[in-house]
């Protein structure tokens, strides 16, 4: 029998619209509009459409090199 550790968080590697509408803190319609623009990466993984964590932070650096 295997028991399993939960005392570890493991980090997800890739969120959905909603959930990345709210780590930018945008709405869902905003983040669909990055995505068909190009400039937030998105996969699509069967019916569901993932984007990587580090895409949202490429996307939010650039932000900030562009506001500077």
């Amino acid at each position: 029998m295997t028991t399993l550790n939960h005392s570890r968080a493991v980090a997800p590697r890739s969120v959905r619209p909603a959930e990345a509408a709210a780590l930018i803190g945008v709405c869902r319609d905003t983040v669909y509009v990055l995505m068909r623009s190009g400039r937030l990466r998105s996969v699509k993984l069967g019916r569901a459409r993932l984007i990587p964590v580090a895409a949202i932070e490429e996307l939010l650096s650039a932000s900030e090199d562009f506001a500077a």
